[in-house]
Order: C-alpha cells, then sequence, then structure tokens
C-alpha cells in the first residue's frame, strides 16, 4: 500500500479477471482517520452507557456491591473489544468508519481482518492510544502514515469511493 494521494492496486488484485483492471484503493488520510475516532468516541458512550453503566448500576442497587476496579476496565476492554472485533471482521467498518468512508483491511491481501487479525489489532490500539499516543503520533513520521498498531498488526485504513453524483 502506498501514501495517501497515491491509488496503488489492491493487493489480491492480480487475480482479476482478464481484461479487467485491477482494483484501486487509496489509503485514507490522517485527519479522516482522526476524526473518525473522535465521532467513533462520541458513539461509544452509548455503547458503554448501556453495557456497562447499566448492568453495574442493577448489580450495585440490588446487591449492594460495587465490582473491584480491575475488573471493571477488563469489562470494559471486552466490550469494546467485542464491539470493534464485530464490525472489523465482519465488514471492516464500525459505525464511525461507515460515515467517513473508511475501511480497515489486510494489508498484504487487501481483504477484511480475520476475527484474531481484529483481536491483535484492537490489543496493540490500547497502548498505541494510551501510552501519551505514540502510535497515532507515529503516523506522522510513518511513510504510509500509518498509526503503529495498524503497521504492527498488518492492517491499514483505506479511503472507500464516495457516492456518483446524479
Amino acid at each position: 500500500m502506498s501514501r495517501k494521494g497515491n491509488k496503488t492496486p489492491a493487493a489480491g488484485a492480480q487475480a482479476a479477471a482478464p481484461g479487467r483492471s485491477p482494483t484501486v484503493v487509496e489509503l485514507a488520510g490522517l485527519r479522516r482517520r482522526l476524526a473518525s475516532m473522535l465521532y467513533e468516541t462520541m458513539l461509544l458512550l452509548g455503547v458503554l452507557a448501556l453495557t456497562f453503566m447499566v448492568p453495574n448500576l442493577l448489580i450495585g442497587m440490588i446487591f449492594e456491591v460495587a465490582s473491584p476496579g480491575w475488573l471493571a476496565w477488563i469489562h470494559v476492554f471486552l466490550v469494546l473489544g467485542f464491539y470493534f472485533v464485530w464490525y472489523w471482521h465482519r465488514q471492516g467498518q464500525t459505525l464511525a468508519m461507515q460515515t467517513w468512508r473508511l475501511k480497515i483491511v489486510d494489508s498484504v491481501s487487501g481483504q477484511p481482518l480475520s476475527a484474531a487479525r481484529s483481536w491483535l489489532r484492537y490489543a496493540l490500539a490500547w497502548p498505541s492510544v494510551l501510552i501519551g499516543g505514540v502510535g497515532l503520533i507515529w503516523a506522522i513520521f510513518d511513510r504510509d502514515r500509518q498509526f503503529l498498531h495498524d503497521r504492527l498488526g498488518g492492517s491499514c485504513v483505506v479511503l472507500l469511493p464516495g457516492q456518483p453524483k446524479r
């Protein structure tokens, strides 16, 4: 895959039918990916309210107990993990990525990520974001402007073509 702005045949497109041109993809730009992450954060507030806060409030009210902090973090990690892996593995896009026309694919084959590769990307994204955003800052220096967790996980975010104008 190549830098944003450069269009390159998708890996695996070499198997295209004779006489047909290979599929051309464009790596998504850094600003678009960051905007998608901001929008994703807002959507995740609703996901966490439903799957984390409501159950914990009900358990606390009914049994008058609170889960220990470490268990709460594991709960959050798993809830968000299932959300991201479900979307990345099934269609390569979360809800926010659909809005911004972004898709995650395997950087070699151009195919959707496997469930295992999706979990790897998710696990690598946590330290990439939480340790001072070092994995996001990495994109400034990366030759393809990819985040560190994408580079290490063998994935890349591509820009999907827009809707044709009528």
